[in-house]
């Protein structure tokens, strides 16, 4: 669904200064259809089992995650996605990704919008080094570029503060360490979408500023970012604009001081 147009990363407007969008939602609805109920699911003993007690088949719920959202986003955006758990942020990301279909509405997109979550794809039996090499490439650097940027990588990621953990196998890392690679990685390559599920929320203080900074460059080099966060710190640090998603819709979205006072004032209750 995304548009691969390339338009000029080098301005945020067009010549007569109008924004230019990056991604349009319109109406999007997302609904996940969950299995479930009594008589042992769906394996075959509990097949057999519903044949001998005529218990009827597991019911088939509908979760309405994301309804009616609606919104557009424009090149040099961070825009921050709060609400309540469960209240549809990770689920329009993955939608916004391309990771999910919409049941309604559409979502378009520039270029392929790259999603960066706690749960990105690493291979834990490679050294952490050696995933930045593989994840570098994946991008679309060439060999001399990873070799250039590696070091740099992993200095930012703070792997090696205490030992030199990116000659060891991704399984040895704390779940906060696996986390800051990925975003090492990710964000070394600018992106016309960049899209972060809680990321940035494993590090310690100096990388959540790193992050931060590093967020802000995506930005001036004409992306835009998304960023689900529970602390809202960080949304207030790095973005401009938010949208409050709360039960699949969206309650506010605008200036991001303004969002965040409403939905702490909601939260207080």
């Amino acid at each position: 669904m995304a548009d691969t147009s390339t338009l000029n990363r080098s301005a945020t407007t067009t010549p007569d200064g109008r924004r230019i969008p990056t991604v349009v939602v319109d109406d999007a609805h997302v609904i996940y259809r969950v299995h479930g109920g009594g008589g042992g699911g769906n394996t075959p003993v509990g097949a057999l089992r519903r044949l001998v007690t005529r218990v009827p088949a597991p019911t088939v719920r509908e979760i309405h995650a994301v309804k009616g959202v609606t919104f557009t986003a424009y090149r040099g955006e961070a825009i921050g996605l709060i609400g309540s758990n469960g209240s549809g942020k990770s689920t329009l990301l993955r939608t916004i990704a391309g990771l999910l279909p919409v049941n309604k509405g559409a979502v378009y997109a520039q270029g392929q919008p790259s999603l960066l979550g706690v749960n990105a794809a690493l291979l834990n039996d490679l050294p952490g080094e050696r995933n930045v090499t593989l994840g570098l490439l994946a991008m679309g650097l060439s060999p001399e570029e990873v070799r250039r940027r590696t070091p740099e990588i992993i200095e930012f990621s703070g792997i090696n503060e205490r030992g030199d953990f990116a000659s060891l196998p991704m399984r040895t890392y704390s779940s906060g360490m696996s986390a800051r690679l990925r975003f090492a990685i990710s964000s070394a390559k600018n992106h016309d979408v960049l899209l972060i599920d809680e990321a940035l929320a494993t590090g310690d203080r100096k990388f959540r500023r790193r992050s931060e900074q590093r967020v802000r460059e995506l930005r001036e080099g004409a992306g835009t970012v998304f960023l689900v966060s529970h602390q809202i710190g960080t949304i207030r640090e790095t973005c401009e604009r938010t949208i409050w998603l709360e039960s699949g819709v969206i309650r506010a979205d605008g200036p991001t001081s303004d969002v965040v006072a409403q939905y702490e004032e909601y939260t207080a209750k």
